[in-house]
C-alpha cells in the first residue's frame, strides 16, 4: 500500500471519514490512517469475492461491487466497474498524484531561479561575501587566462645569480631562500604564480640605460636567453608562447604561457635588423624607451617625440607582428606612436595620470587615443605610481582601473603589476599570489560584471595580440618589405668601407 502522503488529498479525506473496512481499491481504510471517522459512509464491507456471488441479476445488495461503485461515487475507478462486469483479471490502475507533479515543477523552477540569481549576486553590488567573490574569480580564472604585462624576475636572476641558473629552483619557491627572502624586490616564484592563478606572463628582458651605446644589444640577448632557459627548466609549469593561439592553448593545458618583452628601445642599437632578430628569438613587445632617451624616441618627462627612424621602428613592429609598448615613453612619443601604428599598442605597466600625476602615467587625452587605437593600458602596482607616495592599497589600484575604464572603456584596461621591478607594492597585493583578491574587490562594485573582470584580467590583451597578428598577416599578403631605414651614424660605423 502506498503511504498516505502518496495519494490525492481528496481521496485521503474520504477514507479518513469512511467507517467501512474496505481497502478502497488498494489505498486502505480508516484503520490504516489511524484517524477516527467523522461520519459514516454507506460503503459496506466486502469480505470475499464470494459474498456477492448469489445476488440475483438486476438486484443490488448493500456491499456488492456495483453498490460500492455507486455509493462511493467518483472514488470507484474503472477497474472496479470492470470487476463487476466479470473482467476481474485486469489490474487496478493507480493515477499519479497531481501534487507530486506540481512539487517537481516547483523544485525545478527554484533551482533555475537560484542558478540565475547566484551569478548576479556574485557579479556586483556587494551582496556576496568576500569569500564568495573570491570563489567566483577562481572559477573564472580557470576558464580564461589572467595575463600580466610586465615582470622583472629575469633581472633579479641576473643581479643575484649572474644568470647562472643550474641550481635555481623556481618551482620550489623563493620566499625562504637567500638572497630572495630578504629582498624587497622579489615577489615571484612558481608556487605564488600558481596561487595567483596567473595564466600568462610577459617576462621583461630589461636593459639598463647605462648600457646604451655600449653593450645593450648583448645584454638584451642574454636576458632573452635566461628567460627561455628558465621556462625550459620549468616546463611542467611554464610554456614559451609567441602568439595568442599558443597562449590560450597553454592555459588550457594548465601551464603559464610565457612571453618575452624587451624593455628599452636603446637595446636595438638603432638597428631594424636587431629588432627583427629579437622578434625571431621570441620577443613579442618592445618598450620604445626606458628612463633614457634614444636617438629616435623621447622618454617620459622630456619633450619631443619620434624621429622618422622612430616611426620606421613602429612600422616595422607592425610588419613583424610585435606589440608597441609605450610605458616609459614621453607624451609626444606616445602620441606619435599612436598616430603611426596601424595595430593596437599597449602601456605594459602604467597608471592613470588623473589619479597619480606622474610622468610615467597616462593622461586622459592619451587614454582616449588608446581607445580609438584598440590598445590597452595595463595598470602598474608600484606605490609611487599608484598613490604618488610610499604606500598604496588595493583600493588605490582599483581607482586607477576604474578611471581608465571610465575614460577609455572596459575593453582598454589590463594588469601590468611590474613585480620584481618594484620595491613598494600595495598592501594586499604583496606578490603575484594576490591577483584574485584584486579582481574579487572589483566584484563588490555593481558596475563590474564577471565578463568585465574577464576582459580586464586578460582577454583584452589576448584581443590585442590577435589584432596585431592580423595586421602582420595583412602586410604579408600585401608583400610589404622589411624596413631598411637608418637612425644615422653610430659609433663603430665606417664611412669608407673595409680596408
Amino acid at each position: 500500500m502506498e503511504p498516505p502522503w502518496e495519494i490525492e488529498l481528496e481521496l485521503r479525506r474520504h477514507i479518513e471519514s469512511c467507517a467501512c473496512t474496505c481497502d478502497h481499491m488498494g489505498y486502505g481504510n480508516y484503520m490504516d490512517y489511524q484517524v477516527a471517522p467523522a461520519h459514516a459512509c454507506l460503503c459496506r464491507a466486502i469480505t470475499s469475492p464470494h459474498a456477492h456471488a448469489a445476488v440475483p441479476e438486476g438486484m443490488t445488495f448493500p456491499g456488492s461491487l456495483p453498490d460500492v461503485a455507486e455509493r462511493c461515487g467518483r472514488w470507484a475507478p474503472d477497474s472496479l466497474s470492470a470487476s463487476a462486469s466479470g473482467s476481474s483479471d485486469e489490474k487496478p490502475t493507480t493515477r499519479r498524484p497531481r501534487w507530486r507533479i506540481v512539487l517537481a515543477a516547483v523544485v525545478v523552477a527554484a533551482a533555475l531561479v537560484a542558478a540565475l540569481a547566484l551569478p548576479l549576486a556574485l557579479g556586483g553590488g556587494g551582496r556576496a561575501t568576500a569569500e564568495q567573490r573570491l570563489t567566483t574569480i577562481r572559477r573564472m580564472l580557470r576558464d580564461s587566462p589572467l595575463v600580466d604585462g610586465h615582470n622583472d624576475l629575469a633581472w633579479n636572476v641576473r643581479k643575484f645569480l649572474h644568470n647562472k641558473i643550474g641550481d635555481f629552483n623556481l618551482s620550489a619557491g623563493l620566499e625562504g631562500l637567500e638572497p630572495w627572502a630578504r629582498s624587497r624586490w622579489s615577489h615571484t616564484d612558481i608556487p605564488r604564480l600558481r596561487d595567483g592563478q596567473v595564466g600568462a606572463q610577459f617576462w621583461s628582458a630589461y636593459v639598463p640605460c647605462g648600457a646604451r651605446d655600449k653593450d645593450a644589444v648583448q645584454l638584451a640577448l642574454e636576458q632573452m636567453d635566461v628567460i627561455k632557459r628558465i621556462v625550459d627548466m620549468n616546463a611542467a609549469h611554464l610554456a614559451l608562447v609567441t602568439d595568442a593561439t599558443e597562449l590560450l592553448e597553454a592555459h588550457r593545458e594548465g601551464r603559464i604561457a610565457s612571453l618575452i618583452g624587451v624593455e628599452g628601445g636603446h637595446a636595438l642599437g638603432d638597428s631594424l635588423a636587431v629588432l627583427r632578430a629579437f622578434y625571431n628569438l621570441g620577443a613579442r613587445y618592445l618598450t620604445v624607451t626606458h628612463t633614457c632617451d634614444t636617438r629616435w624616441a623621447r622618454a617620459a618627462g622630456t619633450s619631443g617625440g619620434l624621429t622618422e627612424f622612430g616611426r620606421a621602428v613602429v612600422r616595422e613592429m607592425n610588419r613583424l607582428g610585435m606589440i608597441v609598448d609605450l610605458s616609459h615613453a614621453g607624451e609626444e612619443t606616445a602620441r606619435d606612436a599612436l598616430e603611426t601604428s596601424q595595430a593596437p599598442v599597449v602601456f605594459s605597466h602604467s597608471g592613470a595620470a588623473a589619479i597619480c600625476n606622474s610622468s610615467r602615467n597616462v593622461p586622459d587625452d592619451l587614454l582616449r587615443m588608446i581607445a580609438a587605437n584598440g590598445g590597452v593600458v595595463m595598470i602598474n602596482f608600484y606605490a609611487k605610481l599608484v598613490s604618488c607616495g610610499e604606500r598604496a592599497t588595493v583600493e588605490d589600484v582599483v581607482a586607477h582601473i576604474n578611471h581608465v575604464r571610465k575614460v577609455a572603456g572596459v575593453e582598454h584596461v589590463g594588469l601590468g603589476a611590474g613585480y620584481d621591478g618594484i620595491d613598494a607594492p600595495p598592501a594586499g597585493l604583496e606578490d603575484v599570489s594576490r591577483y584574485p583578491h584584486l579582481l574579487a574587490e572589483l566584484l563588490r562594485d555593481p558596475d563590474w560584471s564577471e565578463e568585465d573582470v574577464r576582459k580586464l584580467a586578460g582577454m583584452n590583451v589576448v584581443r590585442v595580440l590577435q589584432h596585431v597578428e592580423r595586421v602582420r598577416d595583412q602586410w604579408r599578403r600585401a608583400a610589404v618589405l622589411p624596413g631598411e631605414e637608418s637612425a644615422g651614424a653610430r659609433r663603430g660605423d665606417c664611412a669608407y668601407g673595409p680596408a
